[in-house]
């Protein structure tokens, strides 16, 4: 058996979500999130049903076909989890999770380094198995946040877990600064986020868009927002005029660049 500390990040969170969930009333888990066409209880349901496709369990055979905010074929397949599901209680939603998420973390336990490093099929292209899980970690994580977001019970934004999630922001801001937004050879961006881990991501366009340890001393465009709205953006539940709404947004510098970057951040749909 591996040692993995990724699946020890996936227990964490797993255990974050259950806790928040705890509880809830039908209402609230009829709250509708910023996901079009989801509530809470749909971000759960979709939590379960992945992890049991990942087990193999069966696709449920629904028609999806009537639900506007689907884009394509893959989001078709993910979606039949959830739908099958919208006639349950959330009670018995949560209950269903609290079944199997232990069955998922025994096999995943139980998986060997070879099937850790074995290339897998994933969101982010092929890569090894231990690099899904971790952007199941930033999946369910991002979950959580909207399930917090609709229910104003902000929480869970420090520690392994989000550090975890985070490199997926990490990953993404040079293809944000450089393709999206379009930021010239030379320019800086410098993004400083408030609240939570309070994190500072310096991008430097130099050939191409790059993230970079320290931030120049006098970047082309300072974006300072809160760390939540950071995610938000990033994770494509808010646009621009939303952030702004919100409150807490300042762009210092390449104001035209800055609005572009931040119209351009949701990297992830």
């Amino acid at each position: 058996m591996a040692d993995e500390p990724v699946v020890d990040r996936l227990a964490e969170e797993w255990a974050s979500i259950d806790a928040l969930c705890d509880g809830f009333t039908e209402a609230q888990w009829q709250t509708p999130t910023a996901l079009p066409g989801w509530t809470v209880k749909d971000c759960v349901s979709h939590v379960v049903g992945v992890e049991r496709m990942l087990m193999g369990d069966a696709q449920p055979s629904v028609d999806v076909s009537h639900l506007p905010h689907l884009r394509d074929a893959f989001a078709a397949s993910l979606e039949t989890w959830v739908e099958e599901r919208r006639s349950r209680p959330g009670a018995e939603v949560l209950a269903e999770f609290r079944e199997q998420i232990p069955r998922r973390l025994e096999h995943l336990r139980t998986m060997t380094t070879e099937e850790f490093d074995r290339p897998s099929l994933s969101p982010i292209g092929e890569v090894p198995y231990r690099d899904f899980m971790a952007v199941r970690v930033f999946d369910c994580w991002m979950h959580e946040q909207d399930i917090r977001r609709a229910l104003d019970r902000p929480g869970h934004l420090t520690g392994p877990v989000v550090d975890v999630a985070l490199e997926r922001f990490r990953a993404a801001l040079g293809y944000v600064v450089g393709k999206r937004a379009g930021a010239p050879e030379g320019s800086s961006v410098v993004f400083v986020t408030t609240g939570g881990p309070g994190i500072t991501f310096p991008v430097v366009v130099d050939g191409r868009a790059r993230l970079v340890e320290q931030p120049p001393d006098d970047p082309t465009v300072r974006i300072t927002l809160p760390f939540e709205t950071f995610v938000a953006l990033g994770g494509g539940r808010w646009d621009a005029e939303q952030a702004r709404a919100a409150g807490g947004v300042a762009i210092e510098g390449d104001i035209p660049l800055g609005e572009r970057v931040l119209a351009s951040l949701a990297f992830t749909p």
